[in-house]
């Protein structure tokens, strides 16, 4: 299981890299324009943020199956 999960760990960095700038989550507000947005924007932002890693992860497994089914389909 260890050599699949390094598989899936890899996948996900060459598909983040692909990606072009990293945005990161933001934990209690940092970064946000002074005396302006409101918590509800930035809570809002890490929601797509995470769905976007979420579609990352699950573009990686998926890439992994396929992977995984053509070995065996030529084995």
């Amino acid at each position: 299981m260890s050599d699949r999960r390094q598989r899936l760990h890899e996948l996900v960095l060459a598909l983040l890299q692909r990606q072009g700038d990293l945005e990161l989550l933001h934990s209690d507000g940092d970064g946000i324009a002074p005396g302006g947005a409101d918590p509800a924007g930035w809570l809002e932002r890490n929601r797509r943020l995470v769905q976007r890693y979420q579609a990352l992860v699950r573009t990686a497994v998926t890439l992994d199956a396929l992977i995984d089914q053509e070995v065996d389909n030529h084995l």
